[in-house]
């Protein structure tokens, strides 16, 4: 017998009580059935709305309908200046300590902006894309992401993402994302993604959407600032509040030669993304695998920071450059911890094409022991 959450059985009674209202307004009504006033076994009137409404179904797998709105476990919060959603961490995205990978939050950092993105109507066949850059073959290119993970979620936890955007000054924006343990409320990590012109300043580069067909950067128009600026909150909120914190800190070039290296690494198909570029997240597992083993079994990745500078294609061929450093300073950990651990280890990263040595990336990462238990 399928058995369905009290929150996933409410949506789906009230898609069901509303998918055959002449009016197309009143399927947007939230319904405030309980799960103790259900008295119809939920699989009953999926099977009768299929049969009876095939057409909304249809709707529905070609993105035109409502169908995932009402099942996704997210919403825009109640000034409709952030978006929260709640993802169940699934086996194949822990790894063998049977946590989550930090490949699989930067999946779901992805997964609820895009989401967050389309709860206000931006495009669903791209990367939040607004009316104004579909219209001019547009699209956003990410220049920093930098990630905090203060305690990794273990297969089966439930983990509540909150993100929200905001504009840089007149010529780009920048995303957050706070991570928290629902079944405690903890905070459990934050990050956030900033333009070009951000920390490149001092290159003066201020570029934040790429032309899908030229590839080519460009500026933000004042009409695409325009369209989603009545999204973002009025007063600048910050994940990362705190003075002299990590995410802004310049990232030196790795200079060979370096301590450890993976040579030759390729893109695979399922790498790209719906933009025909390398997936940012391909890039964070391209740095971690020229870690040293003995740093990968006795500790756990705390914060990494990426500078993006090239576009990755899918017949690049990729080296992963790793070397110890302390050069990086600055705050890190949660609100309430200290500075950086004495058994902490930090490293600077760099990925360049092997043919010309064309950089792609330079990063930093920060690992701290693993805990007694895992």
């Amino acid at each position: 017998m399928l058995k369905l959450s009290c929150n996933a059985t409410d949506k789906l009674q009230t898609l069901f009580s509303h998918s055959h209202q002449p009016d197309p307004a009143h399927r947007r009504t939230v319904s405030s059935v309980s799960c103790s006033h259900l008295r119809k076994p939920v699989l009953d009137p999926l099977r009768a709305t299929v049969s009876a409404d095939q057409g909304s179904v249809i709707r529905a797998e070609q993105g035109l309908g409502t169908l995932a709105d009402q099942l996704r476990l997210g919403s825009l919060t109640e000034d409709g200046l952030s978006y929260k959603e709640k993802f169940i961490v699934r086996s194949y995205e822990v790894g063998s300590n049977k946590t989550a990978t930090v490949e699989t939050v930067a999946n779901l950092l992805q997964e609820v902006g895009c989401n967050h993105a389309q709860s206000v109507g931006f495009s669903t066949d791209g990367f939040a894309t607004t009316p104004t850059m579909r219209k001019l073959h547009l699209i956003w290119v990410t220049a920093r992401m930098h990630i905090e993970i203060y305690k990794y979620p273990a297969w089966g936890d439930v983990v509540e993402i909150e993100t929200w955007c905001q504009s840089e000054g007149r010529i780009g924006t920048r995303r957050d994302w706070i991570l928290k343990d629902v079944a405690t409320g903890e905070v459990t990590g934050r990050a956030t993604r900033f333009p070009f012109h951000h920390f490149f300043s001092f290159l003066d580069c201020k570029w934040v959407m790429m032309n899908q067909d030229t590839r080519r950067l460009q500026k933000v128009s004042d009409d695409v600032r325009d369209e989603y600026l009545v999204f973002c909150p009025k007063e600048l909120r910050l994940a990362f509040p705190e003075e002299n914190n990590r995410s802004l800190k310049k990232i030196p070039k790795l200079e060979d030669p370096a301590q450890y290296s993976m040579i030759g690494l390729k893109p695979r198909r399922a790498d790209l993304d719906m933009n025909l570029h390398v997936n940012n997240v391909t890039y964070i597992g391209w740095v971690l695998e020229s870690i040293p083993q003995e740093i990968v079994d006795t500790h756990e990745l705390q914060v990494i920071t990426l500078d993006y500078r090239r576009e990755c294609q899918q017949d690049d061929v990729v080296d992963s450059l790793t070397t110890t450093t302390s050069e990086i300073g600055g705050t890190n950990g949660s609100a309430s911890s200290g500075a950086q651990g004495q058994n902490d280890s930090q490293f600077l990263h760099l990925l360049r094409l092997s043919g010309d040595g064309q950089e792609i990336n330079r990063g930093t990462t920060l690992w701290r022991k693993k805990p007694s238990n895992l």
